[in-house]
């Protein structure tokens, strides 16, 4: 048996959202409206119409051209906004050169001595009409990148407005301190959480692995008090994201939404933190923020630390900080177990973070001190 969502989390999954019932409402709408102008152009039975069909038969034909565009526009579910505007643009200028070749054919049609209105001419009208709407569609789509460097108001890229969301991983969302940090308010970016996200989340706390669900199941309860919490604005995003490859990763996945929403990746994932940085999208990388936050210790300091056990050069000892960093206590081997003071001797930075070296209280220097010193 699968772990079942938090009811928040169930609710914010499952709903329709208005954005889908006012969809449907626009299709009946629409298929009302195509079917009404049919059976208003048609005639009885028993009379000739404009197109001399009966009711019925408009009826049938109309509605099954209304059930044709309806499913075309549910097989395609992603739109491109850039292909609508440069479907609208392409358009707009097939249009105004058809209006001009039309002036043209007049002109001709009055040497040869035709009528202008005849159907000969009006077929040809039409057919350049045609031709040239399809060629304006068919190069402002092929080459839409371009055409904002000669019309600086066409803009078919996707501009993000106001602050960036926030699209969070997996492994933050276990990591559980983006909630500890979304509670302190200084957070006042929307989060999303991308429903592949969540499906992995259910399937890691579904695994056989003992630790594993462990963590699958934390992380459903961190997502859980997210969305319970009224400091934070978080969103279960239920979307398809446009890729080329049918084997993306949640990994790429993620990025992938990142470059389309204009949002950031909150991660501490370290491979994660780099192919996003390589694709150019921005990272927000819980453990630097750790880091960056943790108090600036200064050679000459004095602080008191709990040695707990040796280290490996001889006479060192090794204690850790509340916030976890590592310090290298020289000459606190023998104290074991006891809290001492110290005398910070140097800091060193690395990318597993920081590591404090010291001398305890007492403790003559000597080549075991300079010898553990970074350089």
């Amino acid at each position: 048996m699968g772990t079942p969502l938090p009811p928040q989390l169930a609710r914010a999954d499952s709903r329709p959202g208005s954005s889908g019932l006012f969809l449907l409402a626009v299709r009946a709408m629409f298929t009302l409206a195509l079917v009404s102008v049919g059976m208003g152009l048609a005639s009885p039975a028993d009379t000739v119409g404009w197109f001399g069909l009966n009711r019925e038969l408009v009826f049938c034909a109309l509605l099954g051209v209304a059930l044709l565009v309806i499913s075309l526009d549910i097989f395609i579910p992603r739109k491109s906004l850039g292909t609508i505007s440069g479907t609208f643009f392409g358009l707009l200028v097939g249009f105004l050169f058809a209006y001009g070749m039309s002036l043209i054919v007049n002109m001709v049609a009055d040497v040869v001595r035709t009528d202008p209105d005849s159907v000969t001419v009006n077929a040809i009208r039409m057919a350049i009409g045609v031709i040239c709407c399809y060629l304006s569609v068919s190069f402002v789509l092929q080459t839409k990148d371009d055409v904002r460097f000669v019309i600086p108001y066409v803009e078919f890229a996707k501009q993000s407005k106001g602050v960036k969301p926030l699209v969070l991983d997996t492994s933050v969302i276990i990591d559980g301190r983006i909630a500890d940090i979304s509670e302190t308010r200084i957070i006042e970016t929307e989060m999303i959480v991308p429903r592949f996200v969540l499906l992995e989340l259910q399937a890691i706390a579904d695994s056989g692995d003992k630790l594993k669900r462990t963590r699958g199941r934390r992380g459903l309860d961190m997502l859980n008090k997210l969305q319970t919490s009224e400091n934070v604005d978080i969103q279960i995003l239920d979307v398809e994201v446009m890729r080329s490859s049918t084997d993306a990763g949640v990994d790429e996945l993620l990025i992938d939404l990142a470059m389309e929403l204009g949002g950031k990746v909150v991660t501490n994932d370290y491979n994660l933190n780099k192919i996003a940085q390589l694709r150019g999208v921005t990272v927000i990388n819980i453990n630097d923020l750790a880091n960056a936050l943790k108090p600036v210790v200064l050679p000459g300091e004095a602080m008191s630390i709990k040695v707990i056990k040796p280290g490996e050069e001889v006479g060192q000892g090794v204690g850790y900080l509340e916030d976890g960093t590592m310090v290298v206590v020289e000459g606190g081997r023998e104290h074991i177990g006891r809290t001492i003071g110290l005398s910070v001797t140097s800091v060193l930075q690395t990318s597993a973070g920081r590591m404090i070296f010291g001398r305890a209280e007492g403790a003559g220097g000597g080549e075991g001190d300079e010898r553990n010193k970074p350089r």
